[in-house]
Order: structure tokens, then C-alpha cells, then sequence
């Protein structure tokens, strides 16, 4: 699919998960079949599900995907640290040649090649108020030539940035609706948000773990929410906590 068609076809999606597969279907016609996008300086609206901050979306092996959020590699990821401070699309292997990286920064980017990730490479992404996206896209095979694709992969990247942006600003209206939380599930979603497991906001609470899931489960459904983590989002976005 050339660059129109994509274009096109963003331009009448309203589903981020749409939009996404969009992006994935078109980056691996170029063999680039790993892609994710995530949000550097603030939260988003609206995110796939299951997937922490700063990630909005994402496509990669899942034992990586898995060993990343849960040792929270995005605290050391230096595509994370580094791409506010770049202005154009860059390699991985880049990476250690224009910064000093630190030994954890390391780690990420070699395990993310065993774990399959090759020719890694991202695009930095601008918005209003000083906000910083980024756009990475990988591939799984050591015959592909990133510098070949990488001007393509990086209009991919503005135009599934300036669609989506355009699918947030509606998801971001539903801001102006009213939720009304009680006092426990407020409690229950504000130690959601500060990262605690079901277990640790009984033991702050003395409550049970399953009265914990109980409040929360009834925050999601209040937000329409499909996780968690969303449902710490909107309420935060909603000025309910």
C-alpha cells in the first residue's frame, strides 16, 4: 500500500485498533512486522488495552512484550529516555554511537535483538504543547536494509500519528461527561493509579483482595473501560480522582 492509500484509508477509520493494524499491515510490507507507539510526556485517552504507559499500542513477540512491562523496561529503555531529544527518524545501533548509553540502556536493546526485534528503528513524533510521541518499528529477519525504508516507515509513522491524534480528540469529548464514583472505588482506582496490585490496595484499605476487584470492576463499567490501567486513565482525565 503506497503512502494515498494509506492516507485514505486512515482518514475513514474511527478504531485505534483499526488504525493500528493499519500501520503494522503496511510497515511489513516493508519486513518490518514489530511496530508500537507510545506517548513519552503524557497520557493519552485512548489506548489499547493490557498495554501500561507510555505504550499506546503495540506488536512484538509476546515473551517480549511479557519480559518488558513486567520488568518495566520502559524506565530504562533508551528509545524511551532518548527520542525527546532527537528530531529525526534514527536507528537503534545509532543509539550507542551518539550517547555515552548506561549499562541497564544496554540490556533493553540487546535482549529486544534476541528476542527477535532486528533493525530496530523509531520516529520521533511532535504534537501542541511540547508533547513527544515515538513510533519504532522492527524486523524479524537480519536480511532487511532499514536505511532502504526508512523515509517510507517515517511518512507511515507522521500520517498514523496525525489520524490517531484526530481518533483521541473525539475519545477526549467523552471528558465532558459526569461519572460518579463512590468513596471506595475512588480509593480503589487512585491506588490503581499509583501502580498498586489488587492485594497491596486491600492490605492499604484493610479490605479483602476480592472486594478490592469487586470496586474496581465496577469503576470500569462506570467508564466503559476494558482494563484497569484505562480505567486509572479516564477517571484521572475525568477529574474524578
Amino acid at each position: 500500500m503506497d503512502l494515498f492509500s494509506f492516507t485514505e484509508c486512515a482518514n475513514r477509520t474511527h478504531s485505534l485498533r483499526a488504525l493500528f493494524d493499519l500501520l503494522v499491515s503496511c510497515a511489513s510490507q516493508e519486513g518490518f512486522t514489530e511496530v508500537s507507539y507510545g506517548s513519552l510526556n503524557f497520557v493519552e485517552p485512548l489506548r489499547l488495552a493490557d498495554y501500561p504507559p507510555p505504550t499506546v499500542a503495540v506488536k512484538w513477540p509476546i515473551d517480549w512484550c511479557d519480559r518488558y512491562f513486567k520488568r518495566k523496561y520502559h524506565t530504562i529503555d533508551p528509545v524511551v529516555r532518548r527520542t525527546p531529544l532527537l528530531s529525526r527518524p534514527y536507528l537503534w545501533d545509532q543509539l550507542g554511537q551518539q550517547y555515552q548509553l548506561q549499562p541497564d540502556e544496554r540490556r533493553v536493546l540487546d535482549e529486544a535483538r534476541e528476542a527477535g526485534l532486528k533493525h530496530g528503528m523509531s520516529v520521533p513524533l511532535f504534537g501542541p504543547l511540547g508533547r513527544v510521541s515515538v513510533a519504532s518499528f522492527a524486523s524479524l529477519s537480519e536480511d532487511i536494509d532499514p536505511q532502504h525504508c526508512i523515509s517510507h516507515l517515517n511518512a507511515l509513522a507522521w500520517q498514523f500519528h496525525t489520524a490517531y491524534g484526530e481518533i483521541a480528540r473525539r475519545a477526549d469529548a467523552d471528558c465532558d461527561r459526569k461519572v460518579a464514583l463512590s468513596q471506595r472505588e475512588t480509593s480503589c482506582i487512585r491506588w490503581v493509579a499509583e501502580g498498586k496490585s489488587s492485594w497491596e490496595i486491600g492490605i492499604i484499605l484493610q479490605i479483602s483482595e476480592n472486594t478490592v476487584n469487586f470496586h474496581i470492576k465496577n469503576v470500569m463499567r462506570k467508564l466503559g473501560s476494558t482494563s484497569r490501567i484505562q480505567a486509572a486513565i479516564m477517571a484521572v482525565r475525568l477529574n474524578v480522582l
